[in-house]
């Protein structure tokens, strides 16, 4: 399968998984609607999607380490779907928390092996490492308007419909899977690579994301709701405000891999946080329709880094690119649920725009982190078969190719 068309179907199969991780936050409004949920309930079931991912996407990863486990991409995605299409089938919260939880758990099963093999379909590029996360941001982004269209004609009742982009993202995945497969013999998933690991850098990079995270997921679950506070209107002009903020997020990631090329990761990181800065502080503060602008700044400059993030962790990590992966794609980037009741319960007692207003300082403390983190030296591994030309996924006996997930020339 030509590379080309290995990272379309992924792009379009991560849109598939990626949106029932924007329709968590999507459905919050419906929730507080029909069942009367204050905002601290209503965070609450984000954070049960966010707290299992959290936990067990890095469990994943560190699988994907030992074995090659490419039948994850379309079991994950259906576990993602069908969690959130039963969640508005029971009046019951607790059930309600056990369905969104089953989805959190199928999205940390998809990520970090489809993070393995993109970059195995991209040969370590840093574009084709970004239209795979722009493929999960364009299904971000669809996630408020495929809610809407759904459950505000419906009501809750009709969740089951949102399980259909799972069905078409499993099948879309499934030619990628039985090309990696036939290539794969039994045994580990990856080589040994002859790089070291920066543990020290790592760790300083995850905290980066965990500080993104909050900022992210803080705004989206409230964003619907404090823009039709601040704009007046009913549930369009808080869905606009939702869309807003994940399409710019499909800019930023295509434009992250865009000046990674052209620049080192950390300091295109670095810049795109300072920016974030002033974006967040304009969503909160300044009033009127120029939010939606506000919005779209701020997703596509937390959004540049992003798919950059997760290169850099698999460099800064050669030896457990899995594990890499699961972390900077799962417990930084989904413990922003984690925030979500803080900031429900802080509204709750004050006000949106008080909840909001410690976001702002999220971006900035991982611009200073990404003050202090180096640029990694490629990988150096041990020869390998170099890949067919009519064959640019390259993959193995093992599933991997080493000379193509970390050749020396990652841009």
């Amino acid at each position: 399968m030509r590379r080309n068309t290995s990272i379309t179907l992924l792009s379009v199969g991560h849109a598939c998984v990626d949106v029932y991780q924007g329709a968590v936050a999507s459905l919050v409004p419906f929730f507080v609607a029909e069942r009367s949920y204050t905002y601290a309930v209503a965070s609450g079931i984000v954070l049960a999607a966010s707290l299992l991912s959290s936990v067990a996407q890095p469990v994943f990863g560190a699988l994907t380490d030992r074995w090659a486990m490419p039948w994850l991409l379309p079991v994950g995605t259906l576990l993602g779907g069908v969690g959130v299409a039963l969640s508005g089938l029971s009046g019951s919260y607790p059930l309600t928390l056990v369905c969104v939880a089953v989805s959190g758990v199928g999205v940390a099963a998809y990520h970090p092996e489809s993070a393995r093999v993109a970059r195995i379909a991209g040969q370590g590029s840093h574009r084709a490492m970004g239209w795979f996360s722009t493929g999960g941001n364009v299904g971000f982004a669809s996630a408020p308007l495929l809610v809407a269209a759904v459950v505000a004609t419906g009501g809750l009742r009709w969740t089951p419909l949102l399980v259909l982009p799972a069905l078409a993202g499993a099948a879309l995945c499934l030619p990628v899977v039985r090309a990696l497969q036939r290539k794969q013999a039994p045994g580990p998933g990856t080589t040994g690579p002859a790089g070291s690991d920066d543990l020290a850098s790592f760790v300083k990079l995850s905290l980066a994301v965990v500080f993104r995270s909050i900022a992210f997921v803080g705004l989206s679950t409230f964003i619907s709701l404090y823009a039709r506070q601040r704009l007046g209107g009913g549930t369009a002009v808080g869905t606009a405000a939702l869309t807003v903020l994940y399409l710019g997020s499909a800019l930023g990631s295509v434009l992250g891999g865009f000046l990674a090329s052209r620049r080192d990761r950390v300091s295109v990181s670095r810049r795109s946080y300072l920016v974030a800065v002033a974006a967040v502080a304009g969503v909160v503060w300044v009033p009127g329709p120029v939010v939606y602008l506000f919005l779209a700044l701020t997703s596509a400059s937390l959004y540049v880094p992003f798919s950059l993030q997760v290169t850099l962790g698999q460099d800064y990590l050669p030896s457990r690119v899995g594990t890499a992966s699961g972390i900077t794609l799962g417990l930084t980037v989904s413990t922003g649920g984690l925030a979500g009741p803080v900031i429900g319960s802080l509204a709750d007692a004050t006000s949106l725009q008080t909840a909001l207003a410690p976001l702002a300082v999220m971006p900035l403390l991982s611009w200073l982190i990404f003050r202090g983190l180096p640029e990694p030296a490629a990988p150096r591994l041990g020869p390998a078969p170099q890949p067919r030309a009519d064959d640019v996924d390259g993959t193995d006996a093992t599933g991997v190719t080493p000379e193509s997930v970390q050749r020396p020339d990652l841009r």
